[in-house]
């Protein structure tokens, strides 16, 4: 294991001033971050202001690219500096076989970067062989949290890293810790902060869920068993004043004390191929806390959150040509609508939460095809509008951002813009599938080969 530190040898160089300044400057006026999956509070909402109303039809201006490697994680910009993972593949040739597994030896890399230059600050990197479908790299966006960063690896090392020079601090390895065994495509559980405590998406018999104390990695507490541990992230909800923490695994939704992993309440909930992705949303109903949750095989369900005791019960579940069946994206719900991408459609599609019903489907916020394309992924994130409610953004698998208002009655676009070509595959299709981040006014997103930087501010006229 090696540990590499970019230093600024070239500081007398104009170039190095330059960028010293302009990261002083960022510092000084540094707006919201996005320090883990779905952003600072898991709910991909970005609180941002002074940022553009539409895109120009001219595109948007690029700050900075960075070159890396292979990989689904996202990034996460904390405190003025990017986090990202990659692989670097060395032997074995890449095959996206949904049905098997690709041998493949090569490095996983962590790389920290200046958030306003794009240079490498450091990277850590360890030996790291594959066996697993769609390898072209790590799937976890890393979390920072108080001079930490987490991150999981597609074979399942979880490592913590001071955020100011790489140092490594702690891990662990699922398969061998635990005696889990890796997912088909890799360990994808994104890892959670709660209070003194880092929750991760484990496996093994008992330990589903682990929850490892954050600043020294000693574990906690253990809980569940499945006949898979799934792909979706441990989740935070709070149901009358108290927290919950939401577990998916591979054949029904758990709901655990944060603090000790005790059991509150549990409810089958079964997609096909161990494939619970999206992370469960929350939302109200006629004043009813309400829950759900989506995968494929066509499996999804409107629940009712006592609130009273803690259960869970089923208002819906979803017919064939009813409800969205979510995958790499996670939906979300606004008032009485739930918007989401569908895998078996890959439309983007508008579902009436009382009912389940249909209200519309669009693949332009997705394949951009005009013919339905399994998983077509479309990743949302949403933003206060200056004109009440919220404006849509959605990073596309063609590589393309777009600013929409979402409304019960259609769909809307303000603008879109070309941002990166998608350099991995799926169903014979170029894709790329990786959740951007927004923070300092900025989007931060990568594919296969680079990692950008593109400005959302509004333009001013002194500008």
């Amino acid at each position: 294991m090696t540990i590499f530190r970019c230093r600024f040898q070239s500081i007398v160089t104009g170039l190095s001033v330059l960028a010293l300044a302009l990261t002083a400057t960022s510092a000084a006026s540094r707006a919201d971050d996005w320090p883990q999956w779905m952003g600072p509070q898991r709910d991909g909402i970005w609180r941002e202001t002074d940022t553009v109303t539409s895109i120009p039809a001219d595109g948007l201006p690029v700050r900075w690219r960075a070159t890396v490697r292979g990989g689904y994680s996202g990034p996460a910009v904390a405190d003025g500096r990017v986090y990202i993972t990659d692989y670097v593949r060395q032997e074995g040739e890449l095959s996206n076989d949904p049905r098997s597994r690709t041998g493949l030896a090569g490095r996983e890399r962590v790389l920290c970067l200046d958030a306003t230059t794009g240079l490498m600050l450091w990277q850590h990197e360890y030996e790291c062989p594959y066996s697993i479908s769609y390898a072209s790299g790590p799937r976890c966006t890393p979390t920072v949290d108080d001079g930490r960063v987490y991150v999981v690896g597609a074979e399942g090392n979880l490592l913590c890293l001071n955020t100011a020079d790489g140092k490594l601090l702690w891990e662990k390895n699922f398969k061998r810790d635990y005696e889990a065994q890796t997912p088909l495509w890799g360990f994808c559980g994104h890892p959670l902060i709660v209070d003194d405590l880092l929750i991760c998406l484990v496996g093994g018999e008992g330990s589903v869920a682990v929850a490892f104390d954050r600043v020294t990695g000693i574990e906690r507490w253990r809980a569940c068993s499945a006949s898979e541990q799934g792909y979706c992230p441990p989740t935070l909800i709070t149901v009358s004043g108290q927290q919950q923490l939401l577990i998916w695994d591979a054949d029904k939704i758990n709901s655990l004390v944060p603090a000790t992993g005790e059991l509150l309440w549990s409810t089958a909930l079964k997609p096909s191929y161990g494939m619970s992705i999206m992370a469960p949303q929350v939302g109200r109903l006629d004043g009813q806390q309400v829950l759900f949750a989506s995968g494929i095989g066509r499996v999804g369900a409107l629940f009712a959150l006592n609130q009273d005791r803690p259960e869970a019960t089923v208002i819906w579940r979803g017919e064939p040509k009813s409800a969205v069946y979510c995958a790499n994206s996670t939906p979300f719900i606004d008032g009485d609508t739930l918007y989401g991408c569908d895998c078996h459609t890959g439309m983007l599609t508008a579902v009436d939460l009382a009912s389940g019903e249909r209200l519309w489907e669009t693949t332009a916020a997705t394949t951009g095809s005009d013919r339905p394309a399994k998983h077509g992924t479309g990743f949302l994130v949403r933003q206060p509008a200056a004109e009440g409610g919220f404006l849509t953004w959605i990073f596309t698998e063609t590589g393309d951002l777009l600013l929409t208002r979402l409304t019960r009655e259609a769909y809307e676009e303000r603008g879109r813009a070309h941002l990166l070509e998608p350099t991995n595959e799926c169903f014979g299709r170029p894709v790329v599938w990786s959740h951007p981040a927004f923070a300092d006014r900025c989007c931060f997103v990568r594919n296969d080969e680079e990692l950008i930087c593109v400005s959302l501010a509004e333009l001013r006229p002194q500008d």
